[in-house]
């Protein structure tokens, strides 16, 4: 294949070594290109005589399709009840359709993506569903289905640097497996090979940053979808150390111990009860002149229990996944790192176990925050904001320029919003900046008020707050960040609750795979991107 494979900055991944697909640009027109697969993108359309119905139209713009019968390709597909809806893929011998060097294709849909991601009245582009969102749902949908393929050329449009970034970005999510499993997965796409005219610097930036990203998105999975014998506090914290000195960024790691010398009661109550201390973790990426400086905190449950106000058993095989938030920031940090941007990142991980053994902590102990704040536990599985704030206490001394939470946090968050729309909270200015390169990132995150009247329901008569209101569900995803907000002071802040989006237990959808799905990690990347211009 006469290809240009892209000099890409890497992060380090997660103790499976994911395997992952490789990324490689080709100034060849795809049809000549020497692969297993030619994978093509079609829209679904409906002509406007009456009753028509819907057919697949073949996506050529910004597509080089010399040498494909595309007519041929389009009537073929008619014949097989083919209308590309979303994410529905289709095989097909190549014979017949051109001369074309792969043996087979591969039609993916995108159903109306494209005609909703230009109308104004429709919330799919507030939602993440712009043109580089859905080419990048179609490149990750077609890796995915090829899982077990060595090679496949995307002949997706890619003739700007905007579709060609987002369908790298798009191959990389897609080009996922959990390496850790036995017996082993199937691996995933060997070589993506993206034709496209811009092979000089601008494509290989393009594709280096998609490469980036795919790394920290692998990252983020492989750790949600650790089980949580492996990945204790003490594990994840040494795992985040090894990282940190591999891509040559400072890292400082809390102890039990030190926790509690330090005063940081939220997080030594919640891991009290576990035999497996817990942990507060800081990786810093330091550039020369940074702009601005930023802090991330993560919620690193490693397992949550629900503590003695036990969870209901349906409801704990995916709570190893209540570390998302940190496996997300300390990505995050890495991809910035790799990115070199000129942005300070601080990621504190705050890491713990809530279980329900002979110390654990109880309804109605009354524990000392971080910075003095007294709070009154009423529900022991009100633990996730217990270790944040914490951690926001404490990074908030450095006075970053910005503070962000990221975490699994509330229940309430599926209630509102599902399963794939995460809630942002906080600051006005931050919360809509979040939203934005949400947007930009292709991902779906809402704006989400924080009611001054549900303060009342923090209110204790022992202490300074309580950790979750009595008697009441009504709003409580808000609530549960209006208890953030206590701990940030004056700074710029927006809390990310990831709780539906981070695990994925159902089918694989896009590029979703089934378990951990990096929910956040493009978003906090892209933000860090635009306060680094």
């Amino acid at each position: 294949m006469d290809t240009i494979i892209a000099e890409v900055s890497t992060i380090p991944s997660a103790p499976s070594r994911a395997c992952q697909t490789v990324l490689s640009l080709s100034e060849l027109p795809a049809s000549r290109t020497e692969v297993r697969t030619l994978v093509l993108a079609a829209a679904s359309c409906t002509d406007d005589a009456p009753g028509a119905e819907s057919r697949a139209r073949v996506l050529t713009d910004g597509v080089d399709t010399s040498g494909l019968d595309v007519e041929a390709l389009e009537g073929a597909l008619a014949d097989l009840g083919y209308t590309a809806g979303l994410d529905a893929v289709l095989r097909l011998p190549a014979q017949g359709l051109g001369e074309v060097a792969a043996p087979s294709l591969l039609v993916v849909g995108t159903g109306q993506g494209l005609e909703r991601a230009e109308d104004a009245a429709s919330d799919a582009v507030a939602l993440g569903s712009t043109r580089s969102g859905v080419l990048a749902r179609a490149a990750a949908r077609a890796v995915r289905e090829l899982a077990g393929t060595d090679t496949a050329v995307l002949a997706l449009p890619a003739a700007d640097a905007s579709d060609l970034e987002a369908v790298a970005r798009g191959a990389a999510s897609g080009g996922y497996s959990w390496a850790a499993r036995v017996p082993a997965a199937t691996a995933p796409l060997g070589e993506a090979v993206i034709p496209s005219g811009l092979t000089g610097s601008e494509g290989e930036q393009a594709l280096a940053r998609a490469s980036v990203l795919g790394g920290a998105l692998r990252l983020t999975r492989d750790l949600v979808n650790e089980p949580p014998n492996r990945l204790t506090p003490q594990a994840f914290a040494q795992l985040a150390q090894e990282l940190a000195d591999e891509a040559g960024l400072e890292v400082e790691v809390l102890d039990e111990a030190a926790l509690a010398e330090g005063g940081f009661g939220g997080i030594v109550g919640v891991g009290q009860g576990s035999v497996h201390p817990p942990r507060l973790v800081r990786v810093s990426w330091v550039p020369a002149s940074p702009s601005q400086r930023v802090a991330l905190i993560g919620k690193g449950v490693t397992f949550d229990s629900g503590g003695l106000s036990l969870k209901p058993p349906a409801s704990m095989p995916e709570m190893k996944s209540d570390m998302a938030g940190a496996a997300t920031v300390l990505a995050t940090v890495l991809a910035a790192a790799g990115l070199r941007l000129d942005v300070r990142v601080d990621a504190w991980l705050a890491l713990a176990e809530n279980m329900p053994t002979a110390d654990a902590q109880r309804p109605s102990d009354i524990v000392t925050m971080y910075g003095g704040t007294t709070v009154e536990i009423t529900n022991t599985d009100a633990e996730g904001r217990l270790v944040m704030a914490d951690a926001l206490a404490r990074a908030v001394e450095d006075e970053p320029d910005a503070v962000l939470d990221v975490a699994t946090l509330t229940g309430a968050q599926i209630v509102a919003l599902g399963d794939r729309v995460s809630g942002v909270m906080g600051t006005p200015s931050l919360r809509q900046a979040v939203t934005e390169a949400a947007v930009a990132a292709g991902e779906a995150f809402w704006a989400m008020p924080l009611p001054e009247h549900l303060r009342a329901n923090l209110d204790s008569p022992f202490a300074r707050l309580r950790n979750a209101s009595v008697g009441s569900r009504a709003g409580g995803m808000l609530v549960a960040g209006l208890f953030l907000r206590e701990f940030v002071g004056q700074v710029p802040w927006a809390h990310l609750d990831v709780a539906g989006p981070a695990y994925n237990e159902k089918s694989a959808w896009g590029g979703v795979p089934v378990g951990g799905t990096g929910a956040g990690v493009a978003t906090l990347v892209e933000l860090l991107r635009s306060m680094a211009r």
